[in-house]
C-alpha cells in the first residue's frame, strides 16, 4: 500500500475540515515506554519490599524447630554429594530458610508476570518468564520446561525477523525453530 493521499482543501465545503478532524478514528497507540518504566519500577518496589519483610522476618525468628520444607529430605539432598560426610545440625536449617526465600522470590516474580498478562493463575510459562527475565535464575534456563506452543510462534517470528535483517540461519541439524540455535549446537 502507498502513502496517504492528501485531498485539496477545496474539495471540501468550508468548515467540514474541521468537523471531519473532531470525529477523526484514534489509532490504539501500544503502551508508552514511560507506563512500561513505571511498572518496572512498581515491581522493583515491591521486590525490595519482600526482601525487607524477608530481613524482618529472619531477625525475628526464634523458633529454629518448626520448618515449612523437611529438614530431612534437605539432608538427605546434601548426601547425595559423595564429597558431603558429615552435616552439622544448623546447616539443614539453614538450607530449609535458603529455599523457601528461593521459591518466595520466584513465585513472587512469577505473579509479577500473570499480572501483566491480566491473569490470577500462576502457570508454568509465568514461572519461566521470571526465570528467563532473572540474570540470578539464568542457571535453571535449561531445567524449566518452556511453553513449546509458544516458544515455537516466538521462534517462528524471531526467524522471520532475522531473515528479514540478513541474520544468517542455525547451524546444520539444528532445528530452525529452536530459539537457542545460535546458543548451542549439539555434537554431531
Amino acid at each position: 500500500m502507498g502513502a496517504p493521499v492528501a485531498y485539496p482543501p477545496a474539495a471540501y465545503p468550508p468548515g467540514a475540515a474541521a468537523g471531519a478532524a473532531a470525529y477523526a478514528p484514534q489509532l490504539y497507540a501500544p503502551p508508552s515506554a514511560a507506563a512500561a518504566q513505571q511498572a518496572a519500577a512498581a515491581q522493583q518496589q515491591q521486590l525490595q519490599m519482600f526482601w525487607a519483610e524477608q530481613y524482618r522476618e529472619i531477625e525475628a525468628t526464634t523458633d529454629f524447630k518448626n520448618h515449612n520444607l523437611p529438614l530431612a529430605r534437605i539432608k538427605k539432598i546434601m548426601k547425595a554429594d559423595e564429597d558431603v560426610r558429615m552435616i552439622a545440625a544448623e546447616a539443614p536449617v539453614v538450607f530449609a530458610r535458603a529455599c523457601e526465600m528461593f521459591i518466595l522470590e520466584l513465585t513472587h516474580r512469577g505473579w509479577a508476570h500473570a499480572e501483566e498478562n491480566k491473569r490470577r493463575t500462576l502457570q508454568k510459562s509465568d514461572i519461566a518468564a521470571a526465570i528467563a527475565r532473572t540474570e540470578v535464575f539464568d542457571f535453571l534456563v535449561d531445567i524449566v520446561p518452556r511453553d513449546d506452543a509458544k516458544d515455537a510462534d516466538a521462534a517462528a517470528a524471531a526467524a522471520a525477523a532475522a531473515a528479514a535483517a540478513g541474520i544468517p540461519r542455525p547451524a546444520a541439524g539444528v532445528p530452525a525453530t529452536d530459539p537457542l540455535a545460535y546458543y548451542y549446537v549439539p555434537q554431531q
